[in-house]
């Protein structure tokens, strides 16, 4: 058995979270884990004031209850496994480098910003700025995978610089806005001014989305890399058809105010 936490009741004051982590908890047990001390509003707290701990670290840390108070789950991850039943708080995953993040329920805004490697999945939807750069910062995600099985709200991979972002649901505005590498798919109904700004990388809409004017039309074809990649997919589980896997994709070239080497592939309904 790994470690467990289970939280009864929501705090009124958000709590910060990021000690909680497998590599940080590597090797203690119940007592040690309780006393370890976090951000409570102004004021420090210890994890056993709010937290029912049971069983010693293994590399895997398992949490129960409303969590979407407690922030910076899963903040720099390197290693390990985190397992949350029930709802995540902002900064999920926030510049994880490693480790894999599973939520069975919604998670808050800012779902592995910055993050350098690893892989997060959220079963229900997620805020704003998945996978996105923080105010001011140049860089937003690095590496690894996102996969929201549900919907997502404005600015998902914003400056993004490589890895890879599945949205099983709808989309919010600005997509990809000021993107430079990697891949986004977005399964649902995308939102308006989807890839402003991208200098490269590329944006996938299975439904169909209102087009920038700085975006060019190139072509009808149909990508491999596209089956090998909505194949994955379908194999985690999200909504995709025979149809998307064979079908034809128009793309788009732009952003031109960045020199038109981004991408968005859209299916031809």
């Amino acid at each position: 058995m790994g470690l467990k936490l289970t939280f009864p009741t929501a705090p009124e004051v958000p709590l910060e979270a990021a000690l909680l982590s497998p590599h940080q908890l590597a090797g203690m047990d119940e007592t040690a884990v309780a006393k370890i001390q976090l951000h409570h509003g102004n004021h420090l707290a210890c994890v056993g004031d709010f937290f029912r701990v049971e069983g010693r670290t293994n590399g895997s840390v398992q949490l129960e209850g409303d969590l979407s108070r407690i922030k910076h789950l899963g903040s720099g991850m390197t290693q390990g496994q985190m397992y949350i039943q029930g709802h995540a708080g902002a900064h999920l995953g926030a510049g994880m480098s490693g480790g894999e993040i599973l939520v069975e329920g919604n998670a808050a805004d800012w779902v592995g910003p910055e993050m350098s490697g690893g892989k997060i999945v959220v079963k229900g939807d997620a805020g704003h700025m998945v996978g996105s750069a923080y105010r001011g910062s140049v860089a937003g995600m690095l590496a690894g995978e996102i996969i929201i099985h549900g919907s997502v709200k404005n600015e998902t991979g914003h400056a993004m610089r490589n890895g890879l972002i599945l949205v099983g649901g709808n989309s919010g505005d600005f997509t990809g806005v000021n993107m430079l590498a990697g891949t986004v798919l977005v399964m649902g109904e995308p939102g308006i001014r989807t890839g402003a700004g991208m200098k490269r990388g590329t944006i996938i809409s299975l439904r169909k989305t209102g087009m920038l004017p700085t975006f060019s039309y190139s072509c009808l074809y149909r990508p491999t890399f596209l089956r090998m990649l909505l194949q994955y997919a379908r194999d985690l589980g999200l909504p995709v058809t025979e149809e998307h896997l064979n079908g034809q994709y128009h793309r788009w070239c732009g952003d031109s105010v960045e020199q038109s080497r981004g991408e968005i592939l859209i299916f031809e309904n």
